[in-house]
Order: structure tokens, then sequence, then C-alpha cells
């Protein structure tokens, strides 16, 4: 008995060999085949994250654009000076009530009272020459001057504000450039719809840009997502995976686009030293969390649209 139990085991051992060398092959085919499907899992999203950092900053860079434009524009109205000049010499309570009125007024930013001398000093300033060899006095008077807030450097909104100062007793005239008030607001008005166009069109490629991007990035995972569905997996538990994987790509390549145009703002703010002046904290942060959430949230729609894309397929459609 212990003889044929000992050739039974050596048949059985000579017929499990090749068995065992097929699923150990098999096996390890299998693994090879798994390590091979990770790195070339790997490039694709290395690959989408590098497309949506690039699109992202360029939206980004047009959005800087956009706000330094309007910003420019802010800079220039605010800049423009009202003059209103005073009648005779006011005696200092005068000019105090006077200076006290124009002030409430809700439309000034700033305003400052110039003297005969002062007002000769800023005469001679502008080109303008000296009368010294005709006059012996000096004929300009007091004035008040000051700016106004941007909404109010209008053309209707600028004669209100002439005729209201003029219906005041101790003021003989107001005056501001108004041709130039005129073409200021027609050249901003041009460039802000230019700008516009350009920002939405911009974004309407990056739209596409991005969601192709990923689509691209989820087509070498076709397979990987049929075969889980083919295996039971629900639409949910497959989807769930990538769509958090979306959700840190779109954030990565949102954060990535962001630190790269900070960099490259604040280059250009070296070389440019009016870009200084229209620089805006608050509005540089606003347009980095857009890019943040447009990364999300395109590079999110997109994966999982394409996921239940290739859900709805048949297998031999993938090919």
């Amino acid at each position: 008995m212990n003889g044929k139990n000992t050739d039974c085991k050596t048949e059985l051992a000579i017929f499990a060999r090749p068995y065992i060398e097929w699923t150990l092959l098999n096996s390890k085919s299998i693994t090879m085949a798994k390590i091979a499907s990770i790195k070339r899992g790997k490039p694709s999203y290395f690959m989408s994250i590098l497309g949506v950092t690039l699109v992202l900053f360029l939206l980004g860079l047009i959005g800087w654009i956009v706000i330094n434009a309007n910003k420019m524009g802010d800079y220039f109205r605010e800049n423009v000076e009202i003059r209103a000049y005073l009648r005779g010499d006011l005696n200092p309570k005068d000019s105090a009530a006077l200076m006290e009125y124009i002030s409430a007024k809700p439309y000034v930013k700033s305003i400052r009272y110039v003297t005969k001398e002062e007002g000769k000093k800023i005469y001679m300033e502008e080109g303008n020459e000296d009368w010294g060899r005709v006059l012996t006095e000096n004929p300009l008077p007091n004035a008040i001057f000051f700016n106004i807030k941007r909404q109010y450097v209008q053309e209707d909104s600028l004669t209100n504000l002439e005729n209201d100062l003029k219906q005041q007793t101790y003021i003989s005239d107001v005056g501001y450039p108004k041709a130039l008030v005129t073409q200021m607001n027609k050249n901003l008005r041009v460039v802000s719809v230019v700008l516009m166009v350009v920002a939405v069109i911009i974004a309407l490629v990056v739209i596409f840009l991005i969601d192709n991007t990923i689509r691209l990035a989820m087509f070498s995972n076709r397979f990987l997502i049929k075969t889980m569905q083919m295996v039971g997996a629900t639409r949910w538990f497959i989807a769930k995976p990538m769509n958090q994987r979306a959700i840190v790509n779109g954030a990565v390549s949102g954060i990535i686009a962001s630190g790269v145009l900070y960099f490259v703002i604040k280059v250009a703010e070296g070389w440019v030293d009016w870009l200084k002046v229209v620089h805006d904290n608050r509005m540089l942060f606003l347009l980095f969390l857009v890019l943040i959430i447009i990364g999300i949230s395109i590079t999110l729609f997109s994966t999982h649209r394409s996921v239940i894309k290739y859900l709805k397929m048949k297998l031999d459609d993938l090919y």
C-alpha cells in the first residue's frame, strides 16, 4: 500500500507540475500587466495636470490683464481734477464753510485749498508763460481743487456737478478738462469691450482644451473602467475614486497655475513701475480662487462624463 500511495503521489506531482507552472506564469503575466497598466496610468495624470495647468495659466494671464485695464481706467478717472475758482478774497471762515460744503458731497474723493501763490506755481508748472513782465499783481483767484470718484467721471454727472457749484455765491467759475474726459471715456469703453470679447473667447477655448485633455487622459483607463463594470461594480463605486482624483488634479493644477502667475506678476511689476500703482491684492486673491474653482469644476465634470460614457459603451467599441 505504501508503494502504491507513493506511485500515485508521484504521478499527481508530475501532472500537477505543468498546471502549477502555468498558474504561476499566468499570475506573473497578470501582475506584470497590472504594473504596466499602472505605469501607463501615471503619465496620463501628469500630462493632464500639466495640460490643465498651462491652460489655466493662460486664462489667469488674460484675467490679470483685464483687472489691470479696469484698475488703470479707474486710476485715470480719479486723477481728473475739478477746479472751483472763488470770488474775491474770502475770509477764513467763509473759505472753511465752502470747503466743508464741497467735502460733504458724495462724489468728492480728495480736496485741497489753493491760494493765489500756489495757483501761480501750478500755472507755471503746467508750461504757461510768466506774466511778471506785464502784470504786477497776481490775477489768479483762490481756488478749491478736488478729485472725484471714478463712477462720477461721466459727462452728465460732471455737468450736474458744475451747475451745482456755480450756484454757490462764492464760486465764480468751475473748470475741468472736458475734451480729455470725453475722449478718455470713449477709449476706455472701447478697450473694455475688446478685452471682454477676448476674455470670453479665451474662456471658451480654455473649457474646450481642459475637457479635451481630460478625455484623452481617461481614454487610457477605458478598459479598467469596463473591467470593473463587468465584475459587478456599480457606477458610483467606479466613478467615486476617479472623481476624487479629478478634484485633486484640478486643485493641484489651479494652485500651480496661480503660483506661476503670481511669479510672472511680480517679475512684470519689477520691470514696469506703473503696474505697482494698480496692484490689488484682493482682486488677485479672487482671481487665484477662480482659477482653482475652474480647474476643479471642469476636471471633475469632464472626468465623470468620460466614466459614464465608457460605462455605456460596449466592450467591442472600446477598441
